[in-house]
């Protein structure tokens, strides 16, 4: 029962990844929607807080999505009786944190750890996202201080 296993884990991390990557999408446009002249005109650390904490709240909201998918799944495979119990060891996967808890049906037991995968490298991607957002907004932070432009973006014409 290899495969199925194997097809439906592959189908789940197409989908949370094809979630996330529509998620940081949706932020990223948010804070594009987020001009420059109104932190010139209005800088302040409290509108830069703000943008932080909803980038944050943002990848929470995210992942829960994600985590609850999962949990979905493992009701509809039967794996947990009850919806609770079925995100809580869903959270457990994706976090990686891992359970001592073995999945009833044995067939099923490669999707959880196949879910571990998925949420390390959902996670970490999330991490160098807000991480980005930080480093830019202390950079938008600095140019305002020393009053000018901005350095060029580094990309295909930078020497």
């Amino acid at each position: 029962m290899l495969v199925p296993s194997l097809l439906v884990s592959l189908g789940m991390v197409i989908l949370t990844v094809l979630i996330h990557f529509r998620g940081l999408s949706y932020l990223i446009a948010i804070l594009r929607g987020e001009p420059a002249r109104r932190f010139r005109a209005h800088h302040s650390s409290w509108r830069q807080g703000a943008t932080i904490l909803g980038v944050v709240f943002g990848l929470f909201f995210l992942h829960t999505i994600e985590i609850s998918i999962y949990a979905l799944l493992f009701m509809y495979l039967e794996i947990f009786r009850t919806f609770e119990a079925a995100l809580f060891y869903s959270a457990a996967s994706f976090t990686t944190l891992g359970l001592d808890i073995v999945v009833e049906r044995s067939e099923w037991r490669l999707v959880p750890a196949i879910e571990a995968i998925s949420g390390f490298i959902l996670i970490g991607w999330s991490t160098a996202f807000l991480v980005s957002v930080t480093a830019r907004m202390g950079l938008l932070e600095a140019t305002l201080e020393q009053n000018v432009d901005p350095p060029p973006p580094r990309g295909e014409n930078s020497p």
